[in-house]
């Protein structure tokens, strides 16, 4: 596994201390921000373990790297740090040797790395701990960084971020062997339900990976409520903060990085451009697009469209996906390709909660959301669509690292006509299945049915769109970085 290929559960680092909690005494040292342990998320955690790759390697003191947590804002890396300190401190670290740095408070502009080791006391001797939250605000934080690694040995750094490929460039150029990279992404659909209360009560287990309900119904129903305020755990927490999700996502999320992180980090003067791109672009998730006629329907430039997308990319807003044709071979020159909201929740904060009979936007944010989940894996940048002339269309293809061949597909509907229209509706998945004997299993989601038949003497799973996107989260979270999961569930 490499550094990049990390991932981290927020189930796997939250509150496995939940009744310690800082006293007076005991505090951490802290710079634009407070740390003290809360418990404004409930440990809804069962077997986690707190020997998880991210806080392990980041209090091992016998190695010589710093350790950087990623992820979009509000989905809880301040939280985890949280937890990490109070684990410092209980493992015997003493709060005296331990900072934390809320970076994004103005009054560090400017601060080179270097000079926060000087806040702490003189007298807080042997291991160190020092926290820079936010760090991608402190210019050339990454030249220094590496050279604080190889100079202060007996220091643990660790750092968050939420823009991440401004981190994460910078990082491989400059850090190499000395910085490893932990991703944080969204909520899954798996920790939606286990927050709540929800999930005893409507999953069951059921066999090589998959998973059943008991009421397809009643699961919809927490679909469509996490589709609309799933993401954040503060949304789904707090009733008070999802009956005002378009202060809280809007405004606290969404606006600070258009109007703030973005044109900090990458010198954009035209905001209202970026905006825009991104409000035509979350309203269409799920949509094939091209940059012709986003450029047609938005009035911007390809150029300009083409550089924001990759911002937007970088502050983990949206997901791009490429894609293959029918021989499953990606096009030389890129002309289409799909845009999902990073969290599908998104959608409803800037413009209205989606209801459980718009079955239109629910089969796109379906869509968003299954993608979502598999932001956890590292197996993610196999993921395509295939599109090819005379309509021919795949929702996902999941491509072979080895041969770039094509293992399985997809198709996500919310909706049964497959039940009486199956040759209508799974004729683009027969042409792939004929083309490629590769293709050992497909998986056609559905908004009620649930069976599984053969098609083409191929395996095909139909599966409801909420019972799938929890299948995925639930194995890839308990279960980190392996294949398997990410792939159908009957390779797990």
């Amino acid at each position: 596994m490499t550094n990049s290929d990390r991932r981290v559960s927020l189930f796997a680092l939250c509150f496995p201390y939940q009744n310690k909690t800082f006293g007076p005494e005991s505090s951490a040292i802290t710079l634009g921000g407070p740390v003290q342990a809360t418990g404004s998320l409930r440990p809804h955690i069962r077997g986690a373990s707190t020997l998880t790759p991210f806080k392990t390697l980041a209090l091992d003191f016998s190695v010589r790297r710093a350790t950087i947590l990623l992820g979009p804002r509000r989905v809880g890396k301040t939280v985890i740090i949280k937890q990490l300190i109070n684990d410092a401190i209980i493992s015997g670290l003493s709060p005296k040797s331990i900072l934390y740095a809320s970076i994004d408070a103005p009054i560090y502009s400017g601060l080179p790395l270097e000079k926060f080791i000087s806040f702490l006391p003189a007298d807080s001797n042997g291991q160190k701990l020092i926290i820079f939250d936010e760090i991608q605000y402190l210019r050339d934080w990454e030249v220094h960084l590496k050279d604080l690694v190889d100079n202060y040995p007996q220091i643990k750094f660790v750092a968050t971020g939420s823009a991440a490929a401004a981190l994460r460039l910078k990082s491989r150029e400059s850090g190499a062997g000395r910085f490893s990279e932990f991703m944080l992404p969204p909520l899954t659909f798996y920790e939606f339900l286990v927050f709540t209360g929800k999930n005893d009560g409507l999953i069951r287990k059921g066999e090589r990976g998959w998973y059943h309900t008991s009421d397809i119904e009643a699961l919809n129903a927490e679909f469509v409520n996490y589709l609309n305020f799933g993401g954040y755990p503060e949304v789904v927490l707090s009733q008070t903060v999802r009956s005002n999700a378009e202060q809280f996502i809007r405004n606290d999320i969404i606006d600070k990085v258009l109007l703030k992180d973005l044109p900090s980090l990458y010198g954009i003067s035209e905001i209202q451009q970026l905006n825009k791109l991104f409000s035509f672009l979350a309203y269409n998730s799920g949509n094939e697009a091209s940059l012709e006629n986003i450029s047609q329907q938005s009035g911007l430039a390809k150029a300009t469209i083409r550089r924001y997308i990759e911002y937007l990319e970088s502050a983990f807003l949206i997901i791009k996906l490429t894609t293959v044709d029918d021989n499953c071979r990606t096009l030389q020159r890129e002309r289409n390709f799909k845009i999902y909201l990073n969290n599908p929740s998104m959608r409803a904060a800037l413009f209205a909660p989606i209801k459980d009979d718009d079955n239109n936007k629910i089969g796109h944010l379906a869509e968003s959301a299954i993608f979502s989940q598999w932001q956890h894996s590292a197996n993610f940048r196999h993921l395509r669509y295939a599109r090819w002339r005379n309509e021919g269309e795949v929702d996902i293809v999941y491509l072979q690292p080895t041969d770039q061949r094509p293992l399985w597909i997809g198709e996500i509907k919310w909706s049964d006509r497959i039940a009486t229209q199956f040759g209508d509706e799974t004729e683009s998945i027969r042409t792939l299945l004929q083309k490629h004997k590769t293709i050992n299993a497909v998986v056609y989601t559905t908004k009620t049915l649930e069976k599984k038949v053969m098609l083409e003497n191929r395996p095909m799973t139909i599966i409801p769109s909420a019972l799938y996107c929890y299948t995925i989260g639930k194995n890839i979270t308990a279960r980190l970085d392996k294949a398997a999961q990410v792939a159908t569930a009957d390779e797990n």
